[in-house]
């Protein structure tokens, strides 16, 4: 490793972060060390089509590294699926002291397993159990040891066109007292499950609930990490939403709009000095960086064939914008649905209808854009954000 003087590690402590990683063994775990313990038990796959549920089908593996304060990480191991022993007083359950990523597994036209740009999974991770004053880590340690994961789990990689295998790092406290404080101990693991496409009955669009009374993100807050704490508390708002026969919330802070659900949104429209332009919420605490939010960006950038932009529309831009029929098409944007096409967004007892193909059932950007990560991810178009595994 290059000499780094103390004068430049102190302007830094982002490096001197790293260098402690890379200079003290128990500072982070590393896939070198990993104990594999094969599962006696092998599962049989389950059916790869419409019957498979979204996360009801673990896989025969779990990735497990543990942190005390004492001697710090210990040796990492993949051993087979298991359930945990939690205390009562364990303090993930009482203070939501948890984060988590999620990512896939792509099963190549070329029969090669990809993940798709994992190391920006890996950076958002760590940032959220920064953020929980969970312990610090490789991130790239952390990838490589999701790869050796992925590896063993590779027969659940599913070879059918739009399935994948999801993947989910997670960490939590395991310390066992009451207490708001930072945990004396703690694990990181990583489990997976088969999973098809998002929409089972076929590529829809989906209608949308301006939410006005609750609100998901809030300025300082941590809208911007994957805390379990930013997902509970949406669960309520969302099940009135659906009772009214919408699929999705649409999160409103201070009357800009932020995210759908879970995910991030995008406009393309054009703007008011005539130009077509495609929108999403800037990253600045009221959403979450999404990895495929920056891929669209990236893409989009690349066509060059209009604006893009990271600024926010309010709600009342967008309905301006409808009765001015300056909506050309919106979309979500996430791992889970990667990318999927808005019809309707409902706002004040107003159903406000977005223009949508009733043939292909989503714009011509929607469809060009989704064909191009798909392309990536499952190896028809070769790029570096394929990330072949196996």
């Amino acid at each position: 490793m290059q000499a780094v003087s103390a004068k430049n590690l102190l302007k830094a402590p982002g490096l001197l972060s790293q260098v402690y990683l890379r200079c003290f063994s128990n500072a982070t775990f590393h896939k070198k060390d990993i104990v594999f313990e094969p599962t006696q038990n092998p599962k049989p796959l389950p059916k790869f089509d419409s019957s498979l549920k979204f996360g009801h089908c673990p896989s025969d593996h779990i990735f497990e590294a543990d942190w005390n304060s004492v001697s710090g990480w210990q040796t990492p191991k993949i051993s087979a699926y298991r359930a945990f022993a939690i205390d009562p007083l364990n303090s993930t359950l009482h203070y939501a002291i948890q984060c988590f990523e999620g990512l896939k597994a792509f099963y190549g036209v070329d029969k090669q397993i990809r993940l798709f740009r994992p190391e920006r999974n890996m950076k958002r991770f760590r940032s959220s159990c920064n953020r929980i004053a969970l312990p610090d880590f490789d991130e790239n340690e952390l990838l490589e040891c999701l790869k050796e994961y992925v590896k063993v789990e590779k027969r659940w990689v599913p070879n059918v066109p739009d399935f994948s295998l999801y993947l989910r790092p997670t960490a939590i406290s395991m310390t066992d007292a009451l207490g708001v404080r930072q945990p004396d101990q703690s694990k990181v693991y990583i489990v997976s499950t088969p999973v098809g496409p998002y929409f089972p009955s076929g590529f829809k669009p989906i209608r949308l609930y301006a939410e006005k009374q609750f609100i998901r993100a809030f300025p300082g807050g941590y809208g911007q990490y994957k805390l379990g704490a930013n997902y509970g508390p949406t669960i309520m708002v969302s099940r009135e939403a659906e009772k009214k026969g919408f699929h999705q919330i649409l999160w409103l802070t201070d009357n800009k709009i932020t995210e759908i659900g879970a995910s991030n949104i995008f406009f393309f429209l054009v703007n008011e000095q005539g130009e077509k332009e495609l929108v999403t919420a800037p990253i600045d605490g009221l959403s979450l960086p999404g990895v495929v939010r920056d891929s669209v960006l990236t893409l989009a950038r690349e066509m060059g064939e209009f604006k893009v932009s990271e600024r926010y529309l309010k709600i009342e831009d967008f309905t301006q914008a409808i009765k001015e029929k300056r909506i050309i098409e919106a979309f979500g944007a996430g791992t889970a649905m990667t990318l999927a096409p808005v019809e309707l967004i409902h706002y004040d007892d107003i159903d406000y209808k977005i223009p949508v193909d009733p043939v292909h059932q989503a714009g011509d950007l929607t469809r060009t854009l989704l064909k191009k990560i798909k392309d990536i991810q499952y190896g028809v178009t070769p790029h570096p954000w394929g990330v072949v595994v196996a």
